[in-house]
């Protein structure tokens, strides 16, 4: 990976253990501020463990993580979570409507989210104002998405974590969510860390990927790596052949 960037968020020799299992093994490196970085690997890698250490879901054993060159242990949990967003795979959402959920994360501090506000961020993600007071439960699954994603935009996040947010999509919603990560990221200049088992989508969105396999990263690079990786063992997975 090129040295030529500034880091959003840097693991130096990160462990995370439950008991006697280490799931994370020295963990160390950079993901590029205002890029988008695709993590790939085998199920049971830590591809999500390694994402829940970066928004302080969890903690890690041992080693450092630092968000903007900052320790992630100095960070007031309100403000962590608003300077990292995430979304998942599954999109929860409260019972409600689309405003409810878009309006949550301001209540959480206090506030009040004007209606216009809330238009404004649902334009952002192709979405259009027939949609704010429209009940989580009569949403598609792509639209359910866009609206997870809305959600982490009201704190204007500078780093958004991504879980296979679009494995369970059809091909249309998948591009869909694809081209508005895409512009998220060129127009607010928000840092991306994407967990996909999509190698073609990390080949075709990442800046930069990193490979994980039993807890460990084994290879990172711009994402063209996966086109001609150097580990043997990052060959037999882009081939199919580790499971």
């Amino acid at each position: 990976m090129s040295n030529f960037y500034k880091p959003a968020l840097h693991f130096h020799d990160a462990n995370y253990s439950i008991g006697d299992v280490h799931i994370l093994k020295n963990i160390t490196g950079s993901f590029p501020e205002g890029k988008i970085t695709t993590l790939v690997g085998p199920s049971g890698a830590g591809k999500t463990t390694l994402l829940k250490l970066c928004n302080g879901l969890i903690s890690s054993t041992s080693g450092d993580i630092f968000i903007h060159d900052k320790l992630i242990s100095t960070y007031e949990p309100v403000e962590l979570r608003r300077h990292v967003g995430i979304a998942l795979q599954s999109a929860p959402m409260i019972k409600g409507t689309v405003y409810h959920n878009l309006a949550l994360p301001m209540e959480l501090q206090g506030k009040k989210l004007p209606e216009q506000d809330a238009i404004k961020i649902l334009e952002d993600v192709g979405l259009d104002v027939q949609f704010l007071h429209r009940k989580t439960n009569e949403l598609s699954g792509g639209q359910r998405q866009k609206v997870s994603i809305a959600r982490t935009l009201i704190n204007r996040s500078k780093i958004l974590l991504l879980d296979e947010i679009t494995s369970a999509l059809d091909r249309t919603s998948l591009h869909e969510i694809e081209e508005l990560i895409v512009k998220i990221n060129r127009v607010y200049g928000t840092t991306i860390i994407w967990i996909t088992h999509n190698l073609e989508q990390a080949l075709s969105i990442g800046d930069y990927t990193w490979v994980l396999m039993n807890g460990q990263v084994i290879e990172t690079g711009e994402s063209d790596l996966l086109k001609s990786p150097t580990n043997e063992f990052v060959k037999q997975f882009v081939q199919g052949g580790v499971e």
